[in-house]
Protein backbone atom coordinates (compact mmCIF):
# COMPACT_ATOMS: atom_id res chain seq x y z
CA UNK A 1 0.00 0.00 0.00
CA UNK A 2 1.34 3.38 -0.99
CA UNK A 3 0.75 6.08 1.66
CA UNK A 4 1.09 9.75 0.70
CA UNK A 5 1.00 12.69 3.10
CA UNK A 6 -0.88 15.83 2.09
CA UNK A 7 -0.45 19.48 3.12
CA UNK A 8 -3.03 18.83 5.90
CA UNK A 9 -1.51 16.75 8.71
CA UNK A 10 -3.47 13.52 9.14
CA UNK A 11 -5.18 13.64 5.76
CA UNK A 12 -3.60 10.86 3.73
CA UNK A 13 -3.91 9.33 0.28
CA UNK A 14 -3.77 5.54 0.38
CA UNK A 15 -3.29 3.64 -2.86
CA UNK A 16 -3.60 -0.13 -2.49
CA UNK A 17 -1.53 -2.41 -4.69
CA UNK A 18 -3.58 -3.98 -7.46
CA UNK A 19 -2.90 -7.48 -8.68
CA UNK A 20 -4.43 -7.86 -12.12
CA UNK A 21 -4.80 -10.27 -14.95
CA UNK A 22 -7.18 -10.83 -17.87
CA UNK A 23 -10.12 -11.20 -15.43
CA UNK A 24 -9.61 -7.83 -13.72
CA UNK A 25 -7.81 -7.07 -10.44
CA UNK A 26 -7.68 -7.79 -6.72
CA UNK A 27 -6.63 -5.32 -4.01
CA UNK A 28 -6.84 -4.94 -0.24
CA UNK A 29 -8.55 -1.60 0.40
CA UNK A 30 -7.99 -1.87 4.17
CA UNK A 31 -5.56 -3.95 6.21
CA UNK A 32 -5.51 -3.06 9.90
CA UNK A 33 -2.15 -4.72 10.65
CA UNK A 34 -0.34 -3.22 7.65
CA UNK A 35 -1.63 0.29 8.33
CA UNK A 36 -0.95 0.04 12.09
CA UNK A 37 2.69 -0.55 11.12
CA UNK A 38 2.51 2.94 9.53
CA UNK A 39 0.88 4.54 12.61
CA UNK A 40 -2.70 4.41 11.28
CA UNK A 41 -4.75 2.85 14.08
CA UNK A 42 -8.41 3.39 13.34
CA UNK A 43 -11.23 1.10 14.35
CA UNK A 44 -13.84 1.35 11.62
CA UNK A 45 -17.37 0.41 12.70
CA UNK A 46 -19.57 1.27 9.72
CA UNK A 47 -19.30 1.08 5.92
CA UNK A 48 -21.36 3.44 3.75
CA UNK A 49 -22.10 3.29 0.03
CA UNK A 50 -23.70 6.06 -2.01
CA UNK A 51 -24.57 6.48 -5.66
CA UNK A 52 -24.80 9.84 -7.39
CA UNK A 53 -26.47 9.71 -10.78
CA UNK A 54 -25.54 13.10 -12.19
CA UNK A 55 -22.19 14.74 -12.90
CA UNK A 56 -21.61 17.75 -10.57
CA UNK A 57 -23.50 16.15 -7.68
CA UNK A 58 -21.91 17.77 -4.64
CA UNK A 59 -22.29 16.23 -1.19
CA UNK A 60 -20.85 18.10 1.76
CA UNK A 61 -19.24 19.61 3.56
CA UNK A 62 -20.19 17.24 6.38
CA UNK A 63 -18.92 16.27 9.84
CA UNK A 64 -20.04 14.55 13.02
CA UNK A 65 -19.21 16.29 16.28
CA UNK A 66 -17.95 14.61 19.45
CA UNK A 67 -18.78 12.26 21.02
CA UNK A 68 -19.59 10.66 17.64
CA UNK A 69 -16.83 12.32 15.58
CA UNK A 70 -15.95 10.24 12.53
CA UNK A 71 -12.76 9.56 10.65
CA UNK A 72 -13.49 8.32 7.12
CA UNK A 73 -11.65 6.28 4.53
CA UNK A 74 -13.20 7.19 1.17
CA UNK A 75 -12.85 5.43 -2.19
CA UNK A 76 -14.62 5.37 -5.53
CA UNK A 77 -16.11 2.06 -6.66
CA UNK A 78 -17.37 3.26 -10.03
CA UNK A 79 -16.96 6.53 -11.91
CA UNK A 80 -14.86 9.43 -10.60
CA UNK A 81 -15.07 12.13 -7.96
CA UNK A 82 -13.11 15.01 -6.47
CA UNK A 83 -12.83 14.36 -2.73
CA UNK A 84 -12.14 17.20 -0.26
CA UNK A 85 -11.13 17.59 3.40
CA UNK A 86 -11.18 20.95 5.26
CA UNK A 87 -9.44 21.46 8.61
CA UNK A 88 -11.92 22.75 11.25
CA UNK A 89 -9.81 22.23 14.39
CA UNK A 90 -9.82 25.54 16.28
CA UNK A 91 -6.25 26.73 16.84
CA UNK A 92 -4.82 24.58 14.04
CA UNK A 93 -2.19 26.27 11.86
CA UNK A 94 -4.14 24.94 8.85
CA UNK A 95 -7.65 25.88 10.08
CA UNK A 96 -9.95 26.52 7.12
CA UNK A 97 -7.50 25.12 4.57
CA UNK A 98 -8.60 22.39 2.22
CA UNK A 99 -7.07 19.56 0.26
CA UNK A 100 -8.68 17.69 -2.62
CA UNK A 101 -7.83 14.66 -4.70
CA UNK A 102 -9.28 12.86 -7.69
CA UNK A 103 -10.53 9.39 -6.73
CA UNK A 104 -11.71 7.02 -9.44
CA UNK A 105 -12.45 3.38 -10.02
CA UNK A 106 -9.40 3.32 -12.30
CA UNK A 107 -6.80 4.94 -10.02
CA UNK A 108 -7.89 3.08 -6.86
CA UNK A 109 -6.83 5.97 -4.62
CA UNK A 110 -8.47 6.47 -1.23
CA UNK A 111 -8.55 9.51 1.05
CA UNK A 112 -8.25 9.16 4.80
CA UNK A 113 -10.13 12.05 6.45
CA UNK A 114 -9.47 12.24 10.22
CA UNK A 115 -11.83 13.62 12.84
CA UNK A 116 -11.75 17.40 13.00
CA UNK A 117 -12.13 17.80 9.25
CA UNK A 118 -15.09 18.56 7.02
CA UNK A 119 -15.60 16.10 4.19
CA UNK A 120 -17.26 16.53 0.82
CA UNK A 121 -17.04 15.46 -2.80
CA UNK A 122 -18.31 16.26 -6.25
CA UNK A 123 -18.90 13.69 -8.97
CA UNK A 124 -17.03 13.84 -12.27
CA UNK A 125 -18.91 11.06 -14.08
CA UNK A 126 -22.50 9.81 -14.17
CA UNK A 127 -23.47 7.00 -11.80
CA UNK A 128 -20.50 7.46 -9.49
CA UNK A 129 -20.37 5.15 -6.47
CA UNK A 130 -18.65 6.25 -3.27
CA UNK A 131 -17.71 3.74 -0.58
CA UNK A 132 -16.37 4.80 2.79
CA UNK A 133 -15.53 3.39 6.17
CA UNK A 134 -16.41 5.36 9.32
CA UNK A 135 -14.80 5.20 12.76
CA UNK A 136 -18.06 6.04 14.58
CA UNK A 137 -21.69 5.12 14.01
CA UNK A 138 -24.00 7.63 12.38
CA UNK A 139 -25.48 9.89 15.07
CA UNK A 140 -28.14 12.30 13.76
CA UNK A 141 -27.82 14.58 16.80
CA UNK A 142 -24.07 15.04 16.07
CA UNK A 143 -24.45 15.48 12.31
CA UNK A 144 -23.53 18.86 10.85
CA UNK A 145 -22.62 20.69 7.66
CA UNK A 146 -20.80 23.78 6.46
CA UNK A 147 -21.73 25.49 3.19
CA UNK A 148 -19.87 23.97 0.25
CA UNK A 149 -19.05 27.37 -1.26
CA UNK A 150 -17.61 29.07 1.85
CA UNK A 151 -14.10 27.58 2.08
CA UNK A 152 -12.56 28.74 -1.21
CA UNK A 153 -12.56 25.24 -2.69
CA UNK A 154 -12.01 24.95 -6.43
CA UNK A 155 -14.49 22.15 -7.07
CA UNK A 156 -13.88 22.13 -10.84
CA UNK A 157 -17.61 22.30 -11.51
CA UNK A 158 -18.73 22.26 -15.13
CA UNK A 159 -22.29 23.36 -14.26
CA UNK A 160 -24.16 24.44 -11.12
CA UNK A 161 -23.88 21.72 -8.46
CA UNK A 162 -26.66 19.26 -7.70
CA UNK A 163 -27.25 19.81 -3.94
CA UNK A 164 -29.49 18.53 -1.20
CA UNK A 165 -31.67 21.09 0.60
CA UNK A 166 -29.57 20.51 3.71
CA UNK A 167 -26.28 21.27 1.93
CA UNK A 168 -27.70 24.33 0.18
CA UNK A 169 -28.82 25.77 3.55
CA UNK A 170 -25.66 24.96 5.57
CA UNK A 171 -23.90 27.75 7.48
CA UNK A 172 -20.81 29.35 5.95
CA UNK A 173 -17.42 28.59 7.51
CA UNK A 174 -17.10 32.21 8.76
CA UNK A 175 -20.22 31.69 10.95
CA UNK A 176 -19.37 28.15 12.04
CA UNK A 177 -18.47 27.44 15.68
CA UNK A 178 -16.33 24.34 15.45
CA UNK A 179 -16.60 21.70 18.19
CA UNK A 180 -13.05 20.51 17.37
CA UNK A 181 -9.83 21.78 18.95
CA UNK A 182 -6.34 21.27 17.58
CA UNK A 183 -4.19 19.34 20.00
CA UNK A 184 -0.89 20.10 18.22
Amino acid sequence: MQIEETPLAGVLILTPARHGDARGFFSESWNRRLLADHGITLDFVQDNHSLSGAVNTLRGLHFQSPPAAQAKLVRCGRGALFDVAVDIRRGSPTYGRWFGAELSAENGRQMLVPTGFLHGFVTRRPDTEILYKCSAYYAPDCDGAVHWDSCGIDWGLTAPPVLSERDAAAVPLAEFDSPFVWEG
